[in-house]
């Protein structure tokens, strides 16, 4: 009997593995891994997701365990449009306590969400497993060699200028090619620091000194952030653009439209997604993968 021909319109499934500090490897095949967002200031743009403590931040992270997170992103420096910076003392004050609580009870690979060496060090010896830097290791000119030396996957994303300056009149000439060439440089300069490069995942860096018409275009043309090799890492939860297309509606309104741009990105081959909203959210990856990989029916 022939097997059936795959005429899906899709990419492919691909098996990853991020060899990491080679006792936490991370390996999948033909699925799509969810990320859960924790926030530790008091500034973030969604205020949902703010949490007071580091108590408050594990009954957070369990109960994205129990609705299917794969992973589990914390910061502690809001990278809003327009946020000031923090200092690194004030940033490890935020967050090592819970990344030390977490690592011992949550169950889940952590990620450090920072741009800053000292903070990303302390973390990882705290228990952190994913450094996921919005500046692709760019920001602290000791952050390649301390990737380097940590040995753990790495997130390179790409971002326009700074957060407090990213969103006055970014232009592009073709937006994803820029962002392609730019996360190209940033992975040879990461790999010429010492970072294996089988550790890098790539963020195109949704809302991140992009226009909504920018988003739009990367959202659309992802599958061509595939051709550098990497995982591809997409976050568009909740941002403001998902506002500007539902006609002005507060971040507490744009859940819908995030899971249709997650559908979108899974279809467009996202391989990580990153969301406040974990349960909805593995959900709707549920059916993207079904279409794309052809997850979870039965033969018939």
């Amino acid at each position: 009997m022939k097997r059936p021909v795959n005429n899906s319109p899709y990419p492919p499934a691909k098996g990853w593995r991020l060899p990491g500090d080679g006792r936490h490897p991370i390996a999948w095949r033909g699925r799509t891994l969810v990320m859960g967002i924790l926030n530790l200031t008091p500034d973030s743009f969604y205020g949902g997701s703010r949490l007071p403590d580091p108590e408050a931040a594990l009954d957070r992270a369990l109960r994205m365990k129990s609705e299917g997170a794969d992973l589990i992103d914390l910061g502690g420096e809001s990278t809003r449009p327009g946020a000031r910076p923090v200092s690194a003392t004030e940033e490890k004050r935020r967050v090592i306590p819970v990344v030390r609580l977490l690592a011992k009870k949550a169950g889940l690979p952590i990620s450090i969400d920072t741009s800053k060496a000292s903070v990303a060090e302390a973390a990882v010896g705290a228990g952190a497993g994913i450094l996921n830097d919005v500046g692709a290791l760019g920001l602290d000119p000791r952050m390649p060699k301390t990737a380097a030396r940590l040995k753990v996957p790495v997130v390179l994303m790409h971002m326009k200028g700074r957060p407090r300056t990213m969103q006055r009149d970014p232009r592009y000439g073709d937006v994803v090619g820029e962002v392609g060439a730019f996360l190209r440089r940033r992975m040879e300069a990461a790999e010429r620091a010492g970072v294996d490069p089988r550790n890098l995942v790539l963020d195109p860096g949704f809302g991140f000194g992009k226009a909504p018409t920018h988003n739009l275009e990367i959202t659309r043309r992802l599958l061509e952030l595939g051709a550098l090799g990497r995982p591809i890492l997409f976050g568009p939860s909740r941002k403001a653009t998902l506002g500007v297309l539902l006609g002005g509606a507060p971040p507490q309104d744009r859940l819908e439209a995030t899971l249709a741009f997650v559908t979108a990105a899974v279809l467009g081959g996202a391989d990580w997604v990153r969301v406040h909203d974990v349960k909805e959210t593995v959900r709707a990856v549920r059916m993207a993968d079904a279409l794309r990989y052809g997850r979870g029916c039965p033969a018939p």
